[in-house]
């Protein structure tokens, strides 16, 4: 009980932050604010594809960047802002199905492969298909969604709108993850074979995992497209999928929490390193491999293990013998 108060008093000052926060710092810090709750988003949808139903992707950044660009083509040509992200949704989760199939045929890093060249198609995608995405040069004067009358183009304003996406998501992946798919999705993680003995559909599961994360991967991005209000390929390539790998892992793979921690570490963590000046990322990328070699769980891994009481010795927990009995 004292841990779970402890946990709920952390939760509730942590909330309490995120809400004050961009009262006390400038436009710059609160859009990095914002970048962690987007990318969070992203990391959570990558969070139940590889931690919770054990499918190794590194297409996310194909599916941010989907989101994206449906987003900014649309909001840029006149479409309400909603029916975008509906769309960016609902287009990614269709692609993730379809992404899934490989994932009943290869497993384990084959599976990465082919997931690395489809984020490599859709990135040559991108950058040469000038008049759908404008290639190198991109789309810029991205507008900002108003809710209820209410502009968001302040970033104040941007940045609560992306954590109340980030709290709706959360719960939404909280429900998940308790419910019957959630125990599918760990028990294909654990076993497949044995999952499938059990009468689990593992192959409408497996499809199932890839297109939940890869809708959220594109809600993320139809956020990061008014977020930053111009998008070119770069940002898309390779580089950001491992980053959201890195965000699940370091935070703690198939744990809830593991990809906002994760984000902290891979979006805010670079920031914080700026006063070594030209060293900073040199600075970053030990730090990363440090944890990595002492927490290869995750730092959701890490603090288990130092919270959970370790079990006492074979003979302290016997049952002590009767005495003997003398013979008289």
């Amino acid at each position: 009980m004292t841990r779970r108060l402890l946990a709920c008093v952390a939760l509730a000052a942590i909330a309490a932050f995120l809400v004050a926060a961009p009262f006390a710092f400038k436009p710059y810090g609160v859009f990095i604010l914002s970048m962690w709750a987007v990318m969070s988003i992203a990391a959570i949808g990558l969070n139940l594809t590889l931690g919770y139903a054990g499918q190794i992707s590194l297409a996310q950044a194909a599916f941010v960047g989907i989101g994206a660009y449906v987003t900014a083509y649309l909001t840029t040509r006149g479409w309400p802002f909603w029916s975008t992200y509906a769309l960016a949704g609902l287009v990614c989760f269709a692609i993730g199905w379809l992404l899934g199939y490989p994932a009943l045929r290869v497993q384990h890093h084959y599976l990465a492969f082919v997931t690395l060249a489809f984020t490599t198609l859709v990135y040559l995608v991108f950058r040469n298909e000038e008049w759908l995405t404008g290639g190198i040069y991109g789309i810029s004067n991205i507008p900002r969604p108003s809710v209820l009358g209410w502009p968001m183009d302040a970033p104040r304003a941007f940045y609560w709108f992306c954590l109340a996406h980030l709290v709706l998501v959360s719960l939404a992946a909280w429900w998940l993850i308790r419910s019957p798919w959630g125990r599918a999705f760990v028990a294909l993680r654990e076993n497949p074979v044995r999952a499938l003995s059990l009468g689990v559909d593992t192959r409408r599961y497996t499809l199932m995992a890839f297109a939940l994360g890869a809708g959220l991967g594109g809600i993320a991005g139809a956020l990061y497209a008014p977020l930053v209000q111009y998008i070119d390929p770069s940002p898309f390539a390779l580089g950001l999928s491992l980053n959201l790998l890195l965000m699940v892992v370091v935070g703690g793979s198939g744990y809830f929490f593991g990809p906002f921690l994760g984000a902290m570490v891979a979006v805010l963590l670079p920031e914080w390193l700026r006063f070594t000046e030209g060293y900073y990322l040199m600075a970053y990328a030990v730090l990363v491999i440090v944890l990595m070699v002492f927490c290869p769980a995750g730092l959701l891994g890490l603090a288990e293990r130092i919270w959970r009481p370790r079990p006492l010795p074979r003979a302290a927990t016997a049952e002590p013998s009767a005495p003997p009995v003398s013979a008289s």
